[in-house]
This record gives C-alpha cells, structure tokens and sequence, in this order.
C-alpha cells in the first residue's frame, strides 16, 4: 500500500506503511530499554513523589481550608494532570525521543519548548542537589547523641550559651547559622561553608554513578529510592500515631473551610500543585517513556501515575501532621507551664496549686479578682490553633519542625536517621526523573 505524502522527497525515503515499522524496529534496538514494566513504572513513581509531598502538599492543605483543597485538587488532578501525562508519555513513546527531539519532529517551530523544558529540568535539578546536600548534612550529624540542635552552642569564652540562640530556638539556630551559615547581612559574604560543600560533592557523585549506565543503573537504583519512602511513612505514622496530640494535627489538617473554595487562589494552587507533583511539562516524563516498547499501553499507566502520586500525598500529609500535632502540643505545655509558675511566683502559691486541668478556671479567677496585677505579668496567650500553623511550609518543615519534635522523642538519633534516610531516597528518586529529561535530549543529538 502507498503512502500518500505532499512532500516527493519525503515519498522517495519512506514508501509504504512496512517500511515504517522497519524503522520504527530499528529505532528500537539501538535506543535503551527498561529491564520490565515494574522498572519503569517505580522510576515514574519516584519522579513524582517527591520532597514536596512532604513538606508543600501538606501546606497548601493546611492554608487552603483543610480537607476543602483536596476537591479541587483532585477535580484538576483528573481533568488537567491524567491528559497531559498521558501526553507526554504518548509522544515519548512513540517518538522514542527526549523532549528536543519530539517537539522537533512533531514541527521544527516547537523545538524551542523542548530546550526550555530542558533548561527547566537542569535548574531543578540543580535546586534538588542543592536540598539534598543540606539533608546529607542532617543525616551525618543526626549519628551522635544528644542531636547537636538539641542545644544551644558555647560562646567564644565558653562561658555561657551563644545570645542569639537563647533569644530563638535551637533548631532555628542550627539550620540557619549552622547548616546554611546565613550571614547576619546581605552585605556580608560568610564565604563557603566547607562541610556542606562536600556534602553537595558527594551528592553530586551519587547522581553521576546513578547514570554512570544510563537507565541501566538508574533503573535499578529506584528499587530501593522509591520503596524505601512508603516503609519509613508507615513507620512514621505508627510512631506519629502514637505520640500525644498527633489526633489534634490530623484533625487540624483535614477539617474542611469550605469558603475557600471560592476562592481563585485555591484552584490555582491545586493546579500548579498537580504540575508540579506529576512533572508535567519538565520532559522527564517523555524521556523515560521514550525507553517503553512502542505498542506499551500508555493510557493505564497515565491513569495509574497519577493516581498513586494522590493517595501518596495523602498519605505523606497524614503522617506529617501527626509529627506537627505533637510539636504543636508540647509547645502548648510549655506555654500553659511558663504561665503557671509566673502566677504561682507572682501570689506566692504553693506548687500544684495550678495544674494545667485548672489554669483556665484559675486564671480567669486571678485575672476578675486581681486584674491590676494579673496585666503586669508577662502572661502569653496559649493557643494550640497558632502553634499548628506555624512553620509548616517548604524546608523548615523538615529542618525545624520535623527536627524540633524528634528531639522530643525518646531515641531521638534513631529516629532523626530514620527521618533524613527518607528524605535522601525522595530526593534522589526525584533526581532520576529530572536529569534524565536533560540528558536524554543530550543523547538524542549525539
């Protein structure tokens, strides 16, 4: 059967529809291929699920009316998030290129989106590295007891705590003069900090002897990088579970606002969220498609990617608030215990006179019989609502939050190994996904 083809010089290179599949054969054998399906499909996964279902899905629930996000979020996951995968993974697929090469064969004007989204996945890539460097550094320095942010370091004459902390926190002060070695101006320079710098070295080995093979040995990495995730949660939300208050975070993360559904801000969050969950327009998506047999049944896995992402990020949700739930308790406690012992000193009361189960009655009695008195202590407003909605978004989540609760576990090393050994498997799994959109254009126009 002929070809009927406008352009006669294409007609003279390509003749009939068997001379197509010849090639599309071919093209086949020469490019990589996934060991198997289950390969491919956890690659996927890991590319997906991420550091953000950690630390910014659990945020935009929390300040988007709880509960009320996920139905926009998963309104859009189905009518924005499963085409646009199936999309990507279809054209991937079939043009068994990287993102360069399929937006160039399917019209040379559109190779500019395929380097754009080149140019995306390396800046990510790049901002990845640069994350995980910092959770390297948590991680060696989480192999020592007490944790070194459970504390506040000597001053220079040893002589007592260094001011800037006791004014802070602990974990404030360890990820922002320690970890990050902030400068206290941004016109001063606090030049290199070597160990992180060799932290970043090291991940940037990992990265290169991940692709040292290509998918060959990416593949293989992702058996461990993306399984290893869904152990540690699950043990995380037994040990979460529990821990006093973690009920208090759950409830706190998923009572619905249904108010803010009328709101533009919360649609545009829940798509951008489904964009950036899923990788979409990154081309690491087409790049790891592009390895699939041509005749691979795309449309059940852009239904089932996107999927799992979801119940994923539920889940990762859940078991963060039970953490944030229980941070936010004791520091409900310690406020409730600060102002018991300013009334107690300030009426000379004997000790157990005030009890948390009676400080709200016994305040209010103080505050109706002595008010002069009462508004000339330094009494602070306790409320746990306050306590739950600070701090909860992107990485102080896990370098202040996380790190401020496990300190208040019983085996708190163990656990904050535990803790940093997940986020390094999210991080590298996301990795394999966005450096091969970058180099799998690069070896398309080898």
């Amino acid at each position: 059967m002929k070809l009927l083809l406008p352009n006669p010089g294409l007609e003279k290179r390509i003749h009939t529809y068997e001379d197509l599949e010849r090639m599309d054969k071919e093209q086949a054998e020469d490019r990589p291929k996934w060991d198997n399906k289950a390969q491919y499909i956890l690659t996927c996964l890991g590319y997906c699920i991420g550091i953000g279902n950690v630390w910014r899905f659990p945020y935009l629930c929390q300040s988007h009316g709880g509960g009320a996000f996920l139905i926009p979020y998963l309104i859009l996951l189905v009518l924005e998030g499963m085409p646009l995968v199936f999309l990507e993974f279809a054209i991937g697929q079939r043009l068994r290129k990287g993102s360069v090469g399929v937006w160039q064969a399917i019209n040379p004007y559109l190779t500019g989106i395929g380097i754009a989204s080149m140019l995306v996945s390396w800046w990510i890539g790049v901002y990845f590295n640069t994350l995980i460097a910092w959770i390297l550094y948590y991680l060696f320095n989480s192999f020592q007891s007490p944790l070194p942010w459970t504390q506040c370091p000597l001053n220079e004459n040893n002589t007592g705590y260094v001011a800037e902390c006791q004014r802070s926190s602990t974990v404030d002060y360890f990820y922002y003069r320690v970890t990050l070695n902030t400068s206290t101006s941004i016109t001063e320079s606090a030049g290199l900090h070597w160990p992180v710098v060799a932290c970043l070295s090291v991940v940037w080995i990992i990265t290169w002897l991940c692709y040292i093979r290509g998918i060959r040995s990416a593949g293989k990495m992702v058996y461990i990088t993306t399984i290893l995730p869904y152990i540690v949660l699950t043990i995380f939300l037994v040990r979460g579970a529990t821990l006093k208050g973690a009920l208090t975070g759950v409830k706190f993360l998923f009572t619905p606002n249904v108010e803010e559904l009328m709101k533009p801000t919360t649609w545009l969050d829940a798509g951008s969220q489904v964009c950036f969950s899923l990788g979409i327009g990154w081309g690491g998506l087409i790049a790891l498609s592009s390895y699939n047999p041509i005749h691979n049944n795309c449309k059940n896995d852009a239904l089932l990617l996107p999927v799992v992402t979801a119940v994923t990020a539920i889940f990762a949700a859940t078991v963060t608030y039970t953490i944030i739930g229980f941070r936010a308790t004791q520091q409900y406690e310690k406020c409730i215990s600060g102002n018991i012992l300013t009334l107690m000193n300030a009426f000379n009361f004997p000790e157990m006179s005030i009890t948390p189960d009676n400080y709200e009655e016994a305040f209010q009695h103080l505050n109706s019989t002595y008010p002069a008195t009462v508004m000339e202590l330094d009494i602070i407003s306790c409320d746990i609502q306050k306590f739950l909605s600070e701090g909860v978004e992107g990485p102080g989540l896990a370098f202040i939050v996380f790190a401020e609760a496990i300190i208040n576990m019983p085996a708190s090393p163990a656990w904050s190994i535990l803790f940093f050994i997940m986020l390094l498997s999210l991080g590298l799994s996301s990795l394999v996904g966005t450096f091969e959109g970058v180099l799998g254009p690069l070896r398309d126009v080898q």
